[in-house]
């Protein structure tokens, strides 16, 4: 058996997809630009994915950026926005464990002489909105904070934290990353005190090098590309349209299904952890209460005491079943995770900890599957334990 638990790295394009892809690629293949029918056709791929975005988010078609992924949503609001505003103040606020694609910018904007203040999480993964709002002040221009975080599943209560940073400062520019919430809730950034938002495709089932910035209305972003002035001037450079037409297949695939599958999500979860919870050694980070139910619906961070997570990603991948040891973008680059010890994992389960993370194609027997191979391999890897 094959058991794929590594869906918060990437997702399977989903074969509604894969088929739109196809036929833009082979059959409608005009570049969007051009005024012939051939751009019209592939203009009109664009518009409709827009749409389909924009409804599932109750904003205005306008409000949709396309980019080319989540890492470039987060660049451009983050860089873009404190460009725009600079001259209103240069301080910004953001977690203790946010993704590369939020602290790298972030660190470049340092060195160009922003202010940057972190406010800490607790052990399950949670900003104290009090400590937030007690971080803000009259030179702030913007707080970044995600939804839920890639690594354990922690989710934020976004509407309560713009609540308490715009009661201090209005005129604060609140920024989520929601690349693991979107398509996994309903988000509704007017209700919620969204003004930017990024989202990826390809962790919804949809194409890699796909994504989205949501802008709220009469927000100021310095373009993050120049050029012939696509993206109402906020992103040129010819799109990717088939990227794009995936994209919002994928989007309307999840959202118009999107109750069954947490549900499908959640149960196969919940067997992972009833199960996982009988071996010895093993320690839940945020999940500590064993209900599927905390956290997001597709993210179990799970630690064994004596096992290296590198040593058993390998074990477990002999045996078909594919997980991380922690954020995709940070493979490259191996480094004690900076969100474990914002939550204060202890130093001893650092390197300890494997990512499980599920999609509506997991099933239980699946989860039964890793359970029972952790189950043989946990033991005899724990004989080879380092003090």
């Amino acid at each position: 058996m094959e058991a794929y638990f590594d869906n918060a790295a990437t997702t399977k394009a989903a074969s509604e997809v894969v088929d739109i892809m196809m036929k833009v690629l082979s059959e409608d293949y005009g570049n969007p630009s051009s005024k012939h029918t051939k751009g019209l056709d592939a203009e009109e791929y664009i518009d409709n994915s827009r749409k389909i975005i924009a409804d599932t988010l109750k904003c205005d078609a306008k409000n949709i950026i396309f980019t080319s992924g989540g890492t470039e949503a987060n660049n451009h609001a983050l860089i873009g926005t404190a460009l725009a505003y600079e001259r209103t103040g240069k301080h910004i606020i953001t977690t203790a464990f946010e993704h590369a694609s939020v602290n790298e910018p972030l660190l470049f904007l340092e060195k160009k002489g922003y202010e940057i203040s972190f406010v800490s999480v607790d052990n399950e993964g949670h900003v104290d909105a009090d400590e937030l709002k007690s971080m803000v002040r009259d030179d702030t221009i913007l707080v970044s904070v995600m939804h839920v975080n890639n690594e354990v599943g922690a989710l934020q209560d976004i509407k309560k934290l713009s609540e308490a940073v715009k009661s201090v400062n209005s005129r604060v520019i609140f920024h989520v990353d929601a690349i693991q919430g979107y398509g996994k809730y309903r988000i509704f950034p007017k209700k919620q005190g969204i003004d930017l938002m990024s989202a990826s495709g390809h962790k919804i089932n949809g194409p890699k090098g796909s994504g989205f910035l949501y802008k709220g209305d009469k927000l100021k972003t310095f373009p993050y590309l120049y050029g012939g002035g696509q993206e109402k001037g906020m992103r040129s450079g010819t799109e990717n349209v088939p990227a794009i037409a995936g994209l919002g297949a994928a989007v309307k695939q999840m959202y118009d299904n999107l109750d069954d599958r947490r549900r499908l999500i959640i149960e196969v979860k919940q067997a992972l952890i009833d199960g996982i919870s009988e071996i010895e050694g093993a320690v839940f980070n945020i999940n500590r209460s064993l209900d599927a139910n905390v956290g997001a619906p597709h993210i179990l961070s799970v630690s064994f005491e004596g096992v290296r997570g590198q040593v058993l990603l390998n074990a477990l991948q002999d045996n078909k079943i594919y997980v991380s040891s922690g954020s995709a973008c940070s493979s490259n680059h191996p480094q004690i995770s900076g969100t474990l010890k914002a939550i204060g994992v202890s130093e001893k389960l650092l390197d300890s900890t494997i990512r499980f993370s599920m999609s509506f194609e997991n099933t239980v027997r699946q989860a039964e599957y890793v359970v029972k191979v952790l189950k043989e391999q946990i033991p005899v890897l724990q004989k080879f334990k380092r003090y």
